[in-house]
Order: structure tokens, then sequence, then C-alpha cells
């Protein structure tokens, strides 16, 4: 079945799904040659290449964009045939009929008085969307929160020309409880000091089709966040969800967990891949739904937070009733996506 052509069909049965425009599937016989969901680029949209632009260069930014650019119409598991339409559908019904069974899930539109940190960039203007989601790498969202409004009442909201210009010192201070303060200050600055080289100003809603230019698509706005130092694959696909309205399919570590539980990637895939494999393999009317329940779960499930558990859990249970797996199985996939996190470096 291909979900895709399938739009009315899945809303019925899944009153909690978001339904976006849908996308035409490949004729193709591989699913693997999906391709991400696009718009038709303007002169006027198109940014300076990433190169052009000095100061940015480190084998971080080369592996990323190397990454992005080998693997935007193929996964770089293509014998790996899971999720499926289906089984994407599955695990989307499930969730919501657990954790918001009452509450379907809409995508609200950004919001001028969110929390970017604690939204995954859930605001309009798209440096604010960036740099809340920088605060939320690699801590709790209580942290991020905290960090991105004492940053806020240190140089007003969005002042990204005092942000950039003011000592280390005063930004670490500012983000201080949000964890890696030195490292997150380090790149908020440089984040600042690169778009205002590379535009003129401290601004990037040329992304967002504001003014005079028009949409850019994914992999445009993709190529131009990864660019800067920082901001990893994760980033950039909250940004394009969140702050966007994109269909981009983020992995951060609870969807990372929950996808080797699943079998939706390889054992040997890292978050990277992972989110490679899975921004293909996902449907685009799926992917803002299945990934904030995927979040949800993964907060508050504590029985695949770790292998070993007895606590009951859903996704288990469903492993179960397919007899896709044994326990011995579900334990294996959850050691294993835990020491895979503890090996990722670099930006989310």
């Amino acid at each position: 079945m291909i979900l895709r052509s399938k739009t009315k069909e899945i809303s019925r049965r899944s009153p909690g799904l978001v339904v976006e425009t849908p996308v035409r599937p490949s004729t193709g016989p591989s699913h693997q040659k999906r391709t991400r969901t696009t718009s038709s680029p303007t002169k006027l949209g198109i940014p300076p290449k990433a190169s052009s632009v000095g100061g940015q260069g480190s084998p971080q930014r080369t592996r990323k964009l190397k990454i992005q650019t080998s693997f935007m119409t193929e996964s770089p598991f293509p014998h790996h045939p899971h999720p499926t339409p289906a089984e994407a559908l599955e695990v989307h019904d499930l969730l919501a009929a657990t954790h918001r069974p009452n509450a379907p899930v809409v995508r609200p539109p950004p919001r001028e008085t969110s929390n970017s940190a604690q939204t995954c960039g859930d605001v309009p203007n798209v440096i604010e969307a960036v740099i809340g989601t920088i605060l939320s790498q690699n801590t709790s969202r209580i942290n991020s929160t905290r960090a991105k409004r004492g940053l806020d009442e240190a140089f007003g909201r969005n002042n990204f020309e005092a942000i950039a210009s003011a000592p280390k010192e005063v930004v670490l201070d500012a983000i201080r409880t949000g964890g890696l303060a030195n490292k997150k200050a380090g790149m908020i600055q440089g984040l600042l000091r690169a778009v205002k080289e590379r535009h003129g100003l401290y601004s990037l809603q040329h992304l967002a089709g504001d003014h005079n230019s028009l949409a850019l698509r994914d992999d445009q706005i993709m190529e131009e966040l990864l660019s800067y130092n920082g901001v990893g694959p994760k980033t950039a696909s909250c940004v394009l969800l969140f702050c966007l309205g994109r269909n981009s399919f983020a992995v951060d570590t609870h969807v990372y967990r929950l996808s080797h539980l699943l079998g939706w990637v390889p054992s040997k895939a890292d978050r990277v891949l992972a989110q490679a494999h899975l921004d293909l393999r996902v449907p685009a009317e799926l992917k803002y739904g299945l990934h904030v329940l995927m979040i949800q779960h993964g907060r508050i499930c504590r029985g695949c937070k770790k292998a070993g558990s007895g606590v009951d859990c859903v996704l288990k249970d469903y492993l179960r009733r397919r007899k896709v797996k044994t326990e011995e199985d579900i334990d294996h996939r959850l050691k294993e996506a835990s020491q895979m996190e503890m090996r990722m470096e670099g930006p989310a």
C-alpha cells in the first residue's frame, strides 16, 4: 500500500492524525528512492553556497553536509525495509490511542510567546528557533527552558546583535543553567556572526519564504542550517518541522531508542544515519505526529527506557503480539541503542 495516495482513507482511520498535503509517491519499485518533500526554489530565495562562508570549516561540518547530500533520495540502508508505511501508521495510532485518546495531535502555527528551547523551535523567528534548539541539545527540557529564559533576560528577546558582540563570559553566564554552557555560548555567538557575515544582517527569515524570497526546497534549507557550526541534523530537522512547518523527521534520543526497539533501523545505525533513513521511510503526513508521540512516549514510559525493565510498555506488547521479538531481542535492542548513544559525538 502506498500510504501517500491514501490520505483520505488514513484520515478516516486515524482521527488524531495530522494530514498534510500529500506527496506524489515515486513510480519506481524501490521505497528507498522516495524523495523528501520539496518546493520549487526562486532566484531570490536561494541562499549562498555554504562553502562560500569563511570561518565555518570543520571535519564535523564536512561530514554532516556530505551525509545530507549523499542520502537525499536513497537511504544509507537501502536493503532495510522498515518501517513500511503501514508499520509507521500502526505505531502512530497505537501511541495516539495510548497518550492522546481525546486530544488529536495537531500541528500548531509557530507562536511568538513560545520558549524556543522548550518547544524545539516552535517560534516564527528562524534564528531564535535555531538558538532554542541548540540550547536543548544534550540536556533536559527544564534546563534548556531556563537557559533560554536567562538569555532573554540578559539581552532582551532576539537582540541578536547584543548577543553576538558580548563577551563570551556574559553569554555563558546567561545560559549557565542549561548545561554545556561554555560550548553552547560559542555555538550561539558563532552562528550569529556567521549569519551576519553571510547575509549582512541577523536574519534567516529567507528560509521561511518571508518578504521577497519564496519557499526554498527542504534540502536547500537543510544545507544552509547544517553549514553552521553547532547545528546538526536533528537541530536542523526540528527547525524545519516546528518553525517552518515542513515535513521532516527529527531523530532525538527518544526517537532513536524507540526506532531501535521497533527494528526500524539496523543495529549499526547511529543517530545521524538513523535520521537519514527514517526521513525517507516515514510518510510525510505522519512525520509530525509520529515524532511528537514517540518523544512523549519515550519521556514517560519506564518500560522501554533501559534493558531488563519489568515495567509494561505498549510498544513491547506490540512487538510480542506481532511475534517479531522475544524478551531477549527487546533487551538486546535497548542495550544497543544505549551504547550507540554514548558513542555519539558532535552537535545534535
